[in-house]
């Protein structure tokens, strides 16, 4: 079945490239087999690791996908936000080149609009991975198309009847905005469409100081535009701790970014101009400030909507699917992974819990392997800002509202010799253990490469081992990672009580 070739704004040759991959305009799905092994629903990034390893296993699979291959992560999320994040760092390094030794006889050129095409390109070239090209060439069969489930064991596309022994959906989650007086007449932007533009807003409000508003409000003033940053709390990226929230916050001002703290919006309003007008109350007074955009960076709906999830006997509400910890719905055939599913919205526990399906869905219980868990996930995330914020497990107020006992060691940063000398020394590496053990129950690093370095705490604690494992690892010198070693060192001090020192003092003057 062929249907009306889809458009991307611009539409340039990078966006065409990546509908080319993606969503193609001369598709023709393919004749249904008699009965897929899996019908995997939705092709962002749980389906696509879902239906790349079914088939690789062996397994006849069938992968259904309504918009674009590749999901949020490639086409509105992480790839593209990313690419925005990396350019605003090169423009903000050279305005700081003078700590350097730089120095400029003009001045500088910018052109946002090469920032977005640079973005765009990158996008069409990643994409590859996602095509349905690749796919078929993996041996899955892919339909573009709106699917949907006609019982509790089918699928339909388009008209075409596909039977399943298993099913997975991956339908993922959309922006949502907040219920906001005016907005939703006024116009906003959000990741679906932010990454769109071709020309820089000179004046951008931003709605949520969580990790996309947070990201993007950064990265725009690093461009030039005029940004304020409206958060309903008392401070930006309320989830993590208050002191690595404080060094970002510290440089996002210095960055240009306004904060509107404590902020309850009350209306926007579209102007005869076509500017917005958006009223707020903070610190027991009533506020208006003037935007060119809006961009909306907080809430996400599941996309639940049209899948007859009815007929197939799967429950689901306001957050989502309704799944157990082997992730399957109220109907034992058919699964669920990604943000339809989960509270951890990342793309790496989307391919994580596509790899559970996986051994839960095709390989039944006597084979051993039918029942891995989402209990076994230990989840990292981290906040692409300047500085990074990572962390993984547990926060210490997790850990003390549970009854755990702990013990918490931070390092900071301005004794790290690489931080030092990268100029990155605003930051710092803290870790919580089980008091009177090396067990880490949780970590978080602000600072560059943070994202990096919680990798060495994740593979930590998923093997089990403790603190004194890192601290025992010879770690390059100098690298940030050298924060997780002194860290260890704390540890190893503070375990060493005087008695031992005075014990071993004597004991030294005994053998001299």
């Amino acid at each position: 079945m062929t249907y009306a070739p889809l458009r991307l704004a611009p539409d340039d040759e990078h966006n065409q490239a990546l509908i080319a991959n993606v969503h193609p305009p001369a598709w023709r799905n393919p004749e249904p087999a008699g009965r897929y092994n899996l019908v995997v629903v939705g092709a962002g990034t749980a389906g696509l690791v879902t239906a790349a390893v079914a088939a690789g296993v062996g397994a006849r699979v069938a992968l259904v996908e309504r918009h674009l291959m590749g999901g949020d992560c490639l086409n509105v999320g992480c790839v593209p936000s990313k690419g925005l994040v990396r350019a605003s760092r090169a423009w903000a390094e050279v305005a700081d080149g003078g700590e350097f030794g730089l120095a400029f006889p003009g001045a500088v050129e910018r052109d946002f609009g090469a920032v977005m095409t640079r973005m765009r390109k990158l996008r069409a070239r990643l994409s590859r991975v996602d095509s349905a090209e690749r796919f078929t060439g993996l041996g899955v069969d892919v339909f573009v198309g709106n699917g949907r489930f006609s019982g509790p064991e089918t699928v339909e596309v388009d008209g075409a009847r596909l039977r399943f022994a298993r099913a997975v959906i991956c339908t993922g989650a959309r922006a949502a905005a907040p219920p906001i007086a005016g907005l939703a007449e006024s116009g906003y932007l959000t990741n679906e469409t932010v990454f769109s533009l071709t020309e820089l807003p000179r004046r951008l409000a931003v709605i949520g100081a969580g990790p996309i508003g947070c990201e993007m409000a950064q990265a725009f003033a690093r461009f030039g535009s005029d940004v304020t940053l409206i958060e309903m709390t008392s401070r930006i990226l309320p989830r993590e701790d208050a002191d690595a929230a404080a060094i970002v916050q510290a440089r996002m001002r210095k960055d240009g970014v306004r904060l509107a703290l404590d902020a309850a919006i009350s209306g926007v309003e579209r102007q005869p101009d076509g500017t917005k007008l958006i009223r707020y109350a903070a610190g027991g007074a009533e506020h208006e400030i003037e935007a060119d955009e809006i961009l909306v960076g907080v809430g996400r709906a599941p996309n639940v909507d049209g899948l007859g999830l009815e007929q197939a006997g799967v429950q689901y509400d306001r957050t989502g699917l309704k799944v157990n910890d082997h992730l399957q719905t109220a109907n034992p055939r058919i699964f669920a992974a990604g943000d339809i599913c989960s509270p951890f919205k990342f793309t790496h526990t989307a391919d994580a819990m596509a790899q559970i399906v996986i051994q839960n869905a095709l390989f039944p219980h006597p084979f051993g392997l039918g029942r891995a868990t989402t209990r076994s996930l230990v989840v990292p995330w981290c906040t692409y800002t300047e500085p990074e914020v990572a962390h993984v497990g547990m926060y210490e107020a997790d850990a003390r509202a549970k009854g755990i006992a702990v013990e918490t060691f931070t390092q900071t940063f301005d004794e790290v010799d690489r931080a030092v000398l990268d100029g990155e020394e605003d930051g710092f590496a803290r870790i919580h253990l089980r008091k009177g053990t090396d067990r880490i129950l949780g970590a978080t690093i602000v600072g560059g490469n943070a994202g990096n370095m919680i990798s060495e705490v994740t593979v930590a604690m998923k093997a089990g081992a403790g603190l004194g494992t890192i601290g025992g690892a010879i770690h390059p010198y100098p690298t940030q990672a050298e924060a997780l070693r002194k860290l260890a060192n704390q540890l190893r001090r503070a375990r060493f009580s005087a008695g031992q020192k005075r014990l071993l003092t004597r004991w030294f003057a005994w053998r001299r």
